[in-house]
């Protein structure tokens, strides 16, 4: 069975691919290079001996979206992560994060809405939920306002999802809200390898560690938590990309209850900042450079997830802890700056 990852050379994306590999499928992957890099590709064969088709495309161009398409009508799902996602980015280049994030979306719904039956896995966040009333966080948490243009695109892009289902009976979907992935494939043949500086902590974690930043920034030290950092929910992302695998093989199986549905992916844990810093310390034997400084716009206090709903009706549970995902994280960050 042949199944589209769009962005699936990217971190999510490649980990997924592997696991799609692994469970038998046949994987195209759709990546315009522009935050990755094809000797992801090698990777993903080091770990699977199978190398996925590969298309270098621009979802932007419709035509090139339409034509691929017509070349692949045995496309029986797709796995949408091809995003611009830097929350800081967004908000300097709005328009930018609009067209690449809900334009690319509605091209490939139009196409898979002329299709018999479609099943689409929709990468979303729980950045769509906000600073919630209460943890953990259940799907019917409210959709609060966006803090950023890229949160905007993911609560805009299930709308556009959910509304699309409504009216195209052939279309089945899944929209999985991620809390915070981290780590790396326990083979360190791929993981998180961001371009420039890293917009997430782990991987600034991890490079600090190793001497390629001189320093973290630990931002708030007054918020209302057990130590006064925020409180996030990290997934060691080969957990999230089982996640993605048992949502899919859920529509293909015709098991979901409606044609669009959505799962919260986390651990249903939150750690703090220190607790992930103490985590990096524990796994590396090494003591990290950081400091505390203000707080910064659009970080909220608190998020992590009720994942009661997808151990549940989807059958998935993450498996990793904090300290098996930071050392996972460790392990790749040594093997690439060698």
């Amino acid at each position: 069975m042949k199944i589209l990852v769009t962005g699936g050379l990217g971190f999510i994306g490649s980990h997924t691919t592997v696991e799609l590999q692994n469970k038998g499928y046949e994987v195209i992957i759709i990546d315009d290079l522009s935050n990755s890099t094809e000797k992801v590709l090698d990777g993903i064969v080091a770990i699977t001996g199978k190398r996925p088709i590969f298309e270098k495309l621009d979802l932007k161009e419709k035509s090139k979206v339409e034509d691929f398409f017509k070349r692949h009508q045995d496309v029986a799902g797709v796995i949408h992560f091809a995003a611009s996602k830097a929350v800081g980015e967004s908000v300097e280049k709005p328009l930018l994060y609009y067209e690449n994030n809900i334009g690319t979306l509605v091209y490939l719904l139009k196409e898979l809405s002329q299709k018999n039956k479609s099943s689409f896995i929709f990468s979303s966040s729980c950045t769509v939920y906000g600073q919630a009333d209460k943890m953990p966080i259940t799907e019917s948490a409210p959709v609060k306002a966006a803090e950023s243009p890229y949160g905007n695109t993911k609560q805009m892009g299930e709308e556009i999802i959910h509304d699309t289902c409504k009216v195209t009976p052939g279309i089945n979907a899944i929209a999985l809200r991620y809390f915070n992935p981290m780590g790396a494939h326990p083979s360190t043949e791929i993981g998180e390898l961001p371009i420039g500086v890293p917009q997430n902590l782990v991987p600034f974690i991890t490079q600090t560690g190793i001497g390629l930043r001189e320093q973290l920034s630990v931002f708030g030290g007054d918020y209302p938590t057990s130590d006064g950092t925020c409180i996030r929910d990290y997934i060691h992302v080969v957990d999230l990309a089982k996640a993605h695998v048992v949502a899919l093989e859920r529509l293909l199986n015709g098991k979901n209850s409606e044609n669009y549905e959505v799962f919260n992916v986390g651990t249903g844990k939150g750690s703090t900042v220190l607790e992930a810093i103490k985590s990096f310390e524990r796994v590396s034997g090494k003591k990290l450079n950081y400091k505390i400084v203000d707080r910064r716009p659009g970080d909220i206090t608190s998020a992590y997830a009720d994942t009661t709903k997808a151990n549940k009706v989807l059958g998935w549970k993450a498996e990793s802890t904090l300290d098996e995902a930071m050392k996972s994280a460790w392990l790749w960050e040594q093997k690439v700056r060698k």
